[in-house]
């Protein structure tokens, strides 16, 4: 589509002296920023705007006020435009407490969710994942609202950029898709980068509305945006928005800049500068006068001088907020419905059949609970996950998903953020690996990042352990990779009991959960109360009291420990086994009573030995019960190595019940 450029554009005064401040205010800012940069003030990285004014400021002018964007590294201009203070700006890159990430962000990292700043990322891609999600977060809550990604070029060849727009198109979402084409990511020119030249293009191939806009064109710009913010609203979809337009200055301030351009073509460009063509506008329609003009450049520049030297003279952050936000407020606290209910239980259901029930109540009264994941609709889930749920609760809520983990992991990440909560059901941990960076470097940190302001309410479940020859891509065990991660929450059940209280807990929390299911042990059954009722986390479970040794197991080890346990009881052998439940909480206070009883410590996990989770246990309990331990403390895993076909190779690389039974006598031998 092709649109008036400014310079044939109808403008009334106030939008054009409007637009005019607007553009200003992130020009004066960045250009003081370059200058502090010089002076040391500013500590890490600091990527300027200069040059893309007429982007953020035409599209953020059309937004409602509860309208809500993400960025990505290069978003002063977006947080600007979007009603942030400069001086909030500043503070966060000179790292003071009054920034608007409060210190912990600098220049990629900036939230202000109070004005609908959701964030902006260091890692190119999610946070067009993230506006997906909260479109979808819309359209779970029936809510006009609207959610803008802004990105560059380089984006656009990213898998995000695929999935994303794949998803916001096949269900419809109120997203704006804003790529500010400023021809080069980092310092790899957009031309040789893509085989296609044209991201706008690109809009069809996913059935949606793709425009390329002059992005130094403000009228526009605006103009583009407020008729694919109707769309968004109106049910009609996503926009893919292509801005053209120009950095003119280095990628980060300090980097050199004319190693992959040309000064020729920077000059080029400064002449071509949108808040010089706006202002050529007004005064050649006498819109405004040259004083008038001049006048609001001096009162920019002064705010702008202002908010800087209060920020330099602002309070650093306390030391001791360096550790805080990492969880939700509250996240530790017991809460009513957590007491052991076995002994008033007369029925017995499956693993599976406990989680559908959990779920089944809390999303009866929680509207905002919704699930993703790849056949979990009509369906019911590639292990009964959800059976019988699609027909109470409808398509919305029980949401099949294309095959990309990374994009709707990304996505629930953005919804949890804005309002709703996903539980996002990706079958196996091994194809959760494939969105490893959107759990790791978004979800984990977004409550810490910032400063508790945002809430991750996001569960997310599927089957680990090997069995069935499933062979190496559908038998992980990676508890120990994600219980190193801070953030998160991770719980791992072995009985229907706790699977059913636990998985009720991670529907109530605020933070991230990833809730792993032994695959072996998912038809298994035992008692389960009728009533909703929780299990906290981090309290591990007495499986068998006992005298002689500790074993401490989790998943299907819990089941076979016991089994080993019962038979030693034969030789006279008492054994202690401790189901853990979560290893992120870890409950070392229940493993220290433990071993103070009975001085000895093995540790059986299926997954691997080498800086897994055995280790943590075992140096946990050297530092705090050395005394106790009459014997070195031992530890029984899976083999090192990925997991085979055949029946007999499988049976193999896993700790059996005669392992364990034989690593228990060994024990009490020493």
């Amino acid at each position: 589509m092709n649109y008036e450029p400014l310079e044939k554009t109808r403008l009334s005064k106030e939008q054009g002296v409007a637009w005019y401040r607007a553009m200003l205010l992130i020009r004066q800012t960045e250009e003081q920023l370059a200058r502090c940069h010089q002076r040391g003030l500013i500590h890490g990285a600091c990527h300027t705007y200069v040059g893309q004014e007429a982007v953020a400021v035409g599209v953020c002018s059309e937004l409602r006020q509860d309208d809500v964007l993400f960025s990505t590294h290069r978003g002063h201009g977006h947080a600007l435009a979007k009603g942030l203070p400069p001086v909030e700006l500043i503070a966060e890159l000179f790292g003071r407490k009054t920034g608007c990430s409060r210190g912990r962000g600098g220049s990629m990292h900036l939230f202000a969710p109070e004005i609908g700043l959701m964030g902006t990322s260091g890692i190119v891609g999610p946070c067009i994942l993230q506006a997906t999600g909260a479109g979808y977060s819309f359209k779970v809550l029936k809510s006009d609202r609207v959610a803008v990604a802004f990105f560059g070029d380089g984006a656009v060849n990213n898998g995000a950029f695929h999935e994303a727009l794949n998803m916001a198109s096949i269900w419809r979402l109120p997203v704006l898709f804003v790529c500010e084409n400023n021809q080069f990511a980092t310092e790899v020119p957009f031309q040789y980068a893509s085989g296609n030249p044209s991201v706008a293009s690109r809009g069809v191939s996913y059935g949606i509305p793709g425009i390329e806009v002059d992005g130094n064109d403000v009228a526009a710009v605006a103009h583009v945006a407020g008729e694919a913010l109707q769309r968004a609203r109106t049910g009609a979809g996503p926009t893919l928005i292509e801005c053209k337009t120009y950095r003119t200055r280095p990628h980060s301030e300090g980097m050199s800049d004319y190693t992959y351009r040309t000064r020729e073509e920077v000059t080029a460009w400064r002449d071509r500068c949108p808040i010089k063509r706006l202002r050529t506008q007004l005064l050649d329609r006498h819109l405004a006068t040259e004083l008038e003009l001049t006048a609001i450049d001096a009162d920019i520049q002064a705010q702008v001088v202002e908010a800087s030297q209060a920020a330099e003279n602002a309070a650093w952050p306390e030391v001791s907020a360096a550790t805080t936000h990492v969880h939700g407020v509250g996240a530790g606290v017991r809460r009513q419905g957590t007491a052991d209910k076995r002994t008033e239980v007369g029925r017995e259901i499956s693993f599976v059949a406990a989680t559908v029930e959990a779920l089944d109540h809390e999303m009866a009264h929680n509207p905002r609970i919704f699930v993703f994941g790849e056949g979990i609709g009509v369906r019911g889930g590639n292990f009964g996950t959800t059976a019988g749920l699609y027909a109470k609760y409808g398509a919305d809520r029980l949401c099949d998903t294309p095959i990309c983990e990374r994009g709707f992991v990304g996505l629930g990440c953005g919804a949890a953020m804005t309002g709703t909560r996903p539980v996002i059901d990706f079958m196996f941990i091994d194809f959760l690996n494939d969105a490893f960076g959107e759990l790791i470097n978004q979800i984990a940190k977004m409550q810490y990042m910032s400063s508790g302001r945002l809430r991750m309410p996001i569960l997310l479940r599927g089957c680990i352990g090997i069995g069935h020859s499933a062979a190496t891509h559908h038998s992980g065990s990676y508890h120990s990779i994600y219980s190193h991660i801070p953030g998160l929450r991770v719980v791992v059940p072995s009985t229907p009991y706790d699977a059913k209280g636990l998985f009720t807990r991670a529907l109530r929390c605020d933070d991230p959960v990833l809730f792993l299911e032994p695959r072996e042990l998912m038809a298994s059954k035992g008692p389960v109360p009728a009533e909703p009722y929780e299990i906290e986390f981090g309290l591990a479970r007495i499986a068998r009291e006992g005298r002689d040794v500790t074993v401490v197991a989790i998943a299907l080890m819990v089941q076979r420990s016991l089994a080993a346990a019962e038979q030693l009881a034969n030789e006279g052998i008492s054994v202690e086994v401790i189901d853990l439940r979560t290893v992120s909480p870890l409950d070392t206070e229940t493993l220290l009573r433990s071993v103070a009883k009975t001085g000895r410590l093995l540790i059986v996990d299926e997954a691997f030995a080498p800086c897994g989770l055995g280790a943590e246990i075992a140096a946990c309990v050297t530092a705090a019960g050395f005394d106790d331990l009459d014997a070195p403390i031992r530890r029984l895993n899976g083999a090192f190595a990925p997991t085979p076909y055949s029946p007999p190779l499988e049976k193999a690389v896993i700790p059996q019940v005669d392992d364990i039974e034989r690593a228990i006598r060994d024990l009490i031998d020493e």
